[in-house]
């Protein structure tokens, strides 16, 4: 299997946002159960993709079940006062990651309008380069969570064999790459969906989805999302994108 490592990769604070944002969920009073079986099933899909994850997963993995697991035992009767709330520590970590979060995502949006900022100069001689915004900003606001989240609802749909059959599936990462690039020769763009709606071997899923992320990477291919957690849409980036 073609394992992939990703530079800027989410950690599981950002996962714990991701699902925060998503369900309208309150910081300060977590479902504990809910958002660790989303964890849970999140980790077991990043572990299918082969994707090289950090042991800080596994670690919050740990520490999401300790807290469920003390939310249900009995709360003995503790004097001068209730005993703490065992997702205290969880809500401090989140809320400190996220203002450090929108602290750098505000830095960043600060450095882009600087950079079209042209001060006054002797127009005859100075050169102006302006740079135009395009395809490159496709994948902002667009995490590895909102595209695992396109490869599980492909995955859910796939049609349900009743029974076990042992084939050798050949598939490589070479072919889905050429198969993504000659789907999108016909097609402006498309949904994950839309792209391995026809594929019945989930391996075969699995393979296309990991060279989508590697074609993502080359710049060849980008994605677009029309409102947060909305609906990903796949695009063909031009040519001079992957230069």
């Amino acid at each position: 299997m073609y394992r992939v490592k990703l530079t800027d990769f989410e950690g599981p604070l950002d996962l714990l946002l991701f699902f925060i944002k998503r369900d309208e969920l309150d910081i300060y009073d977590i479902p504990i159960a809910k958002i660790t079986m989303d964890f849970l099933e999140y980790l077991k899909y990043l572990q299918e993709l082969d994707l090289d994850i950090a042991g800080e997963f596994i670690v919050m993995a740990a520490t999401l079940m300790q807290i469920k697991v003390q939310m249900l035992l009995p709360k003995p009767d503790v004097e001068g006062g209730e005993e703490p709330d065992p997702r205290a520590e969880l809500v401090r970590r989140l809320l400190e990651y996220k203002r450090y979060k929108e602290m750098a995502e505000e830095m960043e949006r600060m450095q882009l309008a600087q950079r079209k900022v042209f001060f006054r100069s002797n127009f005859d001689h100075d050169e102006k380069i302006i740079e135009e915004v395009g395809d490159e900003n496709l994948l902002r606001n667009v995490t590895l969570f909102d595209l695992i989240a396109a490869f599980k609802f492909a995955v859910d749909r796939m049609p349900r064999k009743h029974f076990h059959e042992i084939n050798k599936l050949n598939v490589s990462l070479d072919d889905q790459i050429k198969y993504i690039l000659g789907f999108f020769s016909d097609n402006v763009e498309a949904t994950f969906h839309m792209l391995v709606e026809q594929m019945t071997e989930k391996i075969r899923i699995v393979v296309t989805f990991i060279a989508l992320l590697e074609l993502i990477k080359q710049k060849a291919i980008g994605v677009r999302q029309a409102s947060p957690y909305g609906e990903i849409m796949i695009v063909k980036l031009p040519t001079e994108a992957m230069a």
